[in-house]
């Protein structure tokens, strides 16, 4: 039987916290993505669907990711806009 205290740190130990955290290449899952924007599950999939995030990869019926350097791509683009609108 598993030791659910190993599963339940090594869980913990793999979540994305920063900026720094997210890696520069590779695939991440939505629950990996969006407490970045300070947005929920349901707004996130919104995004997508309306084109303000990037499509994702299917990988099967129920599992979609993301390349990570996509990812990076759009908070650099939504802090760049950010940037712009206080300066004004």
């Amino acid at each position: 039987m598993p030791n659910q205290t190993n599963c339940a740190q090594t869980e913990r130990s793999s979540t994305i916290v920063t900026f720094d955290d997210l890696p520069k290449t590779g695939l991440l899952r939505d629950k990996q993505i969006y407490p970045f924007f300070g947005i929920g599950r349901s707004t996130w999939w919104k995004w997508v669907k309306e084109g303000k995030a990037p499509p994702g990869l299917k990988l099967g019926t129920r599992t979609t990711v993301w390349r990570a350097e996509d990812i990076r791509e759009l908070l650099d683009d939504l802090a760049s806009n950010l940037a712009r609108g206080s300066e004004g």
